[in-house]
């Protein structure tokens, strides 16, 4: 008979076999929580996912590049437009001026004016097709740039993902295998053994019960004062006992230094 954590007193018996095979069970728990924390802590996904959002990103500026582009293509045909226009008043007007059917000089003086004032206008109009089309040449490498980024991290994210889904492979066989040694060792262990066990792993981060090695319990790695270890040394070799500091079961081996 021993005392609980909370200082309570319960008397619970099993053979040392099945006391032994607690410490099993407990190894192949741990091994389950170690891949359940290992797959949600994998540096592979959390590298997947990062470079995602670098992808995202650039394709975000490769959208707004494009769109800045086709913004600029728009303005482009419009000033092309615009120049055509100005090109073929321009072209009337000369004409009506080379017939020489313009009589007056009044409105010879005027046509000769607007003619001049058309060719100043295309001029501007054709400087800002110029500047159009530098903004565009530059957009244009940009894109080029951005497009490279992006085949780039799409190829590293592919590497990544698989290099993830072949540890996630891995783990997962691992786990499966050693939930089939579980789920066969677990129903060979007494029920209220078991009982307790869970609830101790369920309120103590995992580990229910732990090995007494050298005068030190496993689970908390504490070292017992020398009245708990005479207590467990007088007790017998079914009597579950269990630490007197953090309350899980101590499952004595012959390295317990008792």
């Amino acid at each position: 008979m021993g005392r609980t954590h909370s200082g309570r007193r319960f008397a619970l018996n099993a053979d040392p076999t099945s006391q032994a095979r607690l410490l099993e069970l407990q190894g192949l728990d741990s091994t389950l929580d170690r891949l359940d924390h290992r797959r949600r802590t994998l540096p592979e996904a959390a590298a997947v996912a990062e470079i995602e959002r670098r992808i995202a990103d650039a394709n975000d500026a490769l959208v707004a590049a494009r769109t800045r582009d086709a913004d600029l293509a728009r303005e482009q045909a419009k000033v092309e437009a615009d120049v055509e226009t100005v090109r073929a008043r321009t072209e009337r007007d000369q004409k009506r001026l080379d017939d020489g059917n313009v009589a007056s000089p009044r409105e010879l003086e005027n046509l000769q004016s607007e003619i001049a004032s058309l060719r100043r206008r295309r001029s501007e109009l054709e400087d800002q097709i110029l500047q159009i089309m530098e903004q565009r040449e530059a957009l244009q490498a940009e894109i080029d740039a951005l497009s490279a980024d992006v085949a780039k991290l799409e190829g590293e994210r592919a590497e990544l993902i698989k290099r993830r889904d072949q540890l996630l492979a891995e783990m997962d066989a691992e786990a499966a295998t050693t939930k089939a040694a579980r789920d066969a060792l677990a129903p060979q262990l007494p029920a209220e053994l078991l009982s307790l066990y869970e609830r101790l792993r369920a309120s103590l981060g995992g580990v229910g019960a732990a090995a007494l090695h050298r005068g030190q319990c496993q689970g908390c790695h504490l070292t017992l004062n020398p009245a708990d270890l005479q207590r467990i040394r007088a007790a017998a070799p079914d009597e579950v006992v269990r630490c007197e500091e953090c309350g899980r079961i101590l499952v004595r081996t012959p390295e317990s230094g008792l």
